[in-house]
């Protein structure tokens, strides 16, 4: 009788694994050091990435907290329609970095190729569908007035690029996942150093620019991605990578395999989906508080987000060498592999949150320097910074059950942290216990630590290491 994994094989028509090894095999030698070959240079790409965030936000406020607020909201809708990447890309991190572990290079080409494609396909028909309803939803968000009005000219232009900005992901996805992630650092710095030098030019009308204002953050940033995207292809169809692109690959792009992916990255959809529809259902209770508060939360998230996007940086390192471990068949290195990553993401993110406590008040001297933004904004910091050692394991755990191609847990603990714990928290304090905007952050730090250990327990069941795909 056949096993799974053979009938996968006849049935998505992989060829025979290549008989040459790869140029970069990370399932040898110590652990640590793969889990800083791949993690660091993804985290340092990452702290580029939510460095430019954080200039973005200094050149907006320099327009006013209206501007500011106006990015808040826009973003809290976007995070949903940006759920869509997350099914192709988790789908894609399992099945490329799982063939490459395997050496089925043709098939690695393929999957690369597949998930450049789905991004394209879900990004124009979300596109269309957030270009239709972005006044009413922004509305629905408490967006009023010349918030609301400077919160769809920015939209527009954001949703425009939606394309490059789905697809310059799986370029970073699959480098890391063919084990070349010091390139895909490259390119996110590169990205963001031209984003950053764009956004004054095109903000304010500097030299021979026009004077944009907030749709000159929107452009930079579409310009920025669209240069990292087309410098990605050239990387892979020009072979300097460990796979090479070509427009006729060995293996044909099978909407069979695009299916299997969209199926593997469907519950980190609904994840990604339940997480923004969350901070789509918060944004409503903080917009009553006023713009200041709104203003104050939109830093606060922005400088908090710096932490915790490096940790999804090493963390998507890591979901690719536990995809390449389990696809070489390597699983206790890959057991070893998931614990010294929580280990080390958590005295990481315990660093940082002292830091942004310690160090509040000058953060948000770099954004406002009036009251009461300076108060609020420090309250803020430091409070969803005590947060940030249970969401960094919460974040790296979610990475390894991706990597696996299991992504279901993922899919009920976020459930379980936005719907059961998080949204009742802020409503009872806030509504029924009428508490001031600060239980809104206090909520966020009981759900956090709440939602991380119940995940844990669930994690060192080790059921993801049976996972085939």
């Amino acid at each position: 009788m056949r096993s799974d994994r053979d009938r996968f094989t006849d049935e998505f028509g992989h060829l025979s694994p290549a008989k040459t090894p790869p140029k970069y095999d990370l399932t040898e030698g110590s652990i640590f050091g793969s889990i800083f070959k791949m993690g660091l240079p993804s985290m340092i790409g990452f702290a580029a990435v939510n460095l430019y965030d954080v200039v973005d936000m200094f050149w907006v406020a320099k327009l006013g907290p209206e501007n500011v607020a106006a990015i808040t909201i826009f973003f809290s809708f976007y995070w949903v329609i940006s759920s869509a990447n997350q099914i192709a890309g988790t789908g894609s991190v399992a099945l490329i970095s799982r063939r490459y572990g395997e050496k089925d290079f043709p098939a690695t080409e393929a999957a690369i190729k597949e998930a450049i494609l789905l991004k394209w396909m879900l990004a124009i028909f979300f596109g269309i569908l957030g270009y239709i309803f972005i006044r009413q939803i922004l509305a629905l968000l408490g967006a009023e007035t010349n918030v609301l009005q400077l919160s769809i000219e920015y939209g527009i232009i954001q949703l425009y690029g939606l394309g490059v900005s789905f697809a310059v992901f799986t370029i970073y996805t699959a480098l890391r996942g063919v084990g070349d992630p010091n390139k895909a650092m490259g390119l996110m710095i590169a990205g963001v150093v031209l984003n950053m030098a764009l956004d004054p030019f095109l903000i304010f009308g500097w030299w021979i620019f026009p004077e944009m204002g907030i749709r000159g953050a929107a452009l930079a940033s579409v310009i920025s991605r669209s240069f990292a995207f087309i410098v990605g292809l050239v990387i892979f169809y020009g072979g300097f990578t460990s796979v090479r692109l070509h427009l006729k690959g060995q293996m044909r792009v099978s909407m069979l395999r695009i299916w299997q992916m969209i199926k593997i990255g469907f519950p980190s959809g609904i994840n990604s989906i339940s997480f923004s529809l969350s901070r789509l259902v918060i944004m409503p209770m903080v917009t009553v508080f006023g713009t200041n508060v709104v203003a104050a939360y939109g830093v606060g998230m922005r400088v908090t987000a710096m932490a915790i996007m490096i940790v999804v940086g090493m963390g998507l390192g890591v979901s690719a060498l536990t995809g390449q471990n389990l696809g070489a068949k390597k699983f206790d290195r890959a057991k070893e592999t998931a614990y010294k990553s929580i280990l080390f993401t958590a005295a990481v993110m315990t660093g940082f949150s002292l830091f942004f406590i310690l160090g509040a008040d000058f953060i948000v001297k770099f954004f406002f320097d009036t009251e009461p933004l300076v108060s609020l904004g420090k309250e803020v910091i430091r409070i969803l910074a005590m947060t940030l050692p249970a969401i960094g394991i919460a974040k790296v755990i979610e990475m390894i059950y991706a990597g696996a191609g299991d992504n279901k847990p993922s899919m009920v603990f976020s459930l379980i942290y936005s719907w059961i714990l998080l949204i009742p928290a802020i409503l009872i304090t806030t509504k029924l216990l009428d508490f001031d905007h600060t239980a809104v952050w206090w909520s966020m730090v009981f759900s956090g630590y709440a939602g991380t250990v119940l995940f844990f327990m669930y994690f060192k069941r080790e059921k993801w290491l049976e996972k085939l795909i």
